[in-house]
């Protein structure tokens, strides 16, 4: 089967898989959590601390690997791990089995972070990445759809069977990913005379050095730290926010379960169609117009952010969270294709790992934050500090745009 598939359709599979099985698991995790372990606030964002306290450790190590030995290797040890910790999670509702679910999810995350971009990029030789990741993205928005609609149904009779059933389907695609998954053009880092641990000394200083020789990639790095602080204390209390604060239409006694779900098949519609049309738009416009874009997405991400932690009410916090969802789900394909153009194959996947471990750090550091300021004072404030501290990327992806142009006037 893998002579007859092009290595770009079984990154749109691995894509389409992945977003699915992961539908599969968040649309109910956060419910789960709230209403079957009774998580309060400050734990629901622990346990997200401790998941990004196992992508920080691991992910520098795990990148390494990928350029070292394999990437296809790496992305299927990943998933695999990913799998086998969902299935411990549901079921096993107690607080302890999801803190160590997230250490296992972690691990595995990290072995696909960076491997899976830099696998495709290398396939396709750095060329024409943007499409790529953007009919990706499209791909696994319109899975993501699907997941969240059977995810919604099969949690109305059990609300941790989704979890389980995600857990399983992430094991069974790592196994026809064995088959499917060829690497043609990797070229592992040169071993010479140097145990293990020199060899992951020396590729990792080597994505070190090539960051600090490029200013735009120190700003990313930047901009990685600060979606990292903001991302991980919204990220676990926009569902409570919805449950405590602006409360659910009482409509023929919906569960909250079915009412989560049909928020976030709306939001994956809605984004569907804003990445179609970014799509179009930058296959008419050059790389200036790219970071434009860029701005004016993260400036409405701040907007959308605080108005849906003020709203008091269903309708305008519906409308706020699905803008803001739109806006997100845009911005990160746009982002990771500008950023992955400046960084050279060799150590694309140590590079691209640098930055998932600083949005770690950045989730480390400000989840707790957010989580702190839930609990002393309330869900919606802690959720407009959250935009707060996002909003500084305004002026770091304008410092970036310039520093860009710079760098090709240097180049001509």
């Amino acid at each position: 089967m893998n002579r007859k598939l092009s290595q770009t359709t079984v990154y749109f599979i691995y894509s389409g898989a992945a977003s699915l099985f992961f539908s599969f698991v968040f649309t109910v995790s956060q419910i789960y959590r709230i209403d079957m372990i009774k998580l309060n606030p400050f734990q629901l964002v622990l346990v997200g601390t401790v998941l990004e306290t196992a992508c920080f450790i691991f992910e520098i190590p795990t990148g390494i690997v990928a350029d070292m030995k394999s990437r296809k290797l790496s992305v299927i040890l990943g998933i695999t791990l990913i799998g086998i910790a969902f299935i411990i999670e549901g079921a096993i509702p107690s607080f302890a089995t999801v803190i160590i679910s997230q250490l296992l999810w972690g691990l595995g995350y990290t072995f696909t972070s960076g491997a899976d971009d830099a696998w495709i990029a290398d396939e396709l030789g750095g060329n024409n990445l943007d499409p790529v990741y953007l009919k990706g993205t499209q791909i696994g928005q319109i899975f993501s759809f699907i997941g969240i609609i059977c995810s919604t149904l099969i949690g109305t009779v059990m609300v941790n069977l989704p979890i389980i059933l995600g857990g399983i389907l992430f094991i069974a695609l790592s196994v026809l990913l064995i088959f499917l998954m060829k690497e043609t053009n990797f070229t592992p880092a040169p071993a010479e005379d140097r145990n293990s641990w020199q060899q992951m000394g020396h590729t990792f200083m080597e994505g070190i050095r090539f960051i600090k020789g490029k200013s735009l990639l120190i700003i990313l790095l930047a901009i990685a730290l600060l979606y990292g602080l903001y991302s991980e204390g919204f990220d676990r209390l926009w569902t409570t926010h919805f449950l405590t604060d602006t409360g659910f239409p009482d409509l023929y006694n919906i569960k909250p379960v079915v009412w989560i779900g049909m928020i976030e098949a709306i939001a994956m519609l809605l984004s569907i169609v804003a990445v179609e049309h970014i799509k179009r738009r930058m296959e008419k416009t050059g790389e200036p117009d790219r970071a434009w874009i860029l701005i004016l997405i993260n400036v409405l991400m701040v907007a959308a952010m605080i108005f849906f932690g003020l709203s008091g009410n269903f309708p305008l916090g519906l409308s706020s969270y699905l803008v803001f969802y739109m806006l997100r789900t845009t911005n990160e394909p746009i982002y990771r294709a500008w950023r992955n153009k400046n960084i050279k194959s060799e150590v694309r996947a140590t590079v691209i790992s640098t930055y998932g471990q600083m949005d770690s750090l950045g989730q480390i550091i400000g989840g707790p934050i957010i989580g702190f300021i839930a609990l002393k004072t309330s869900v919606s404030i802690a959720i407009v500090a959250a935009a707060v501290i996002l909003s500084p990327v305004i002026i770091l992806l304008i410092l970036a745009h310039y520093s860009s142009i710079r760098s090709a006037f240097k180049k001509w």
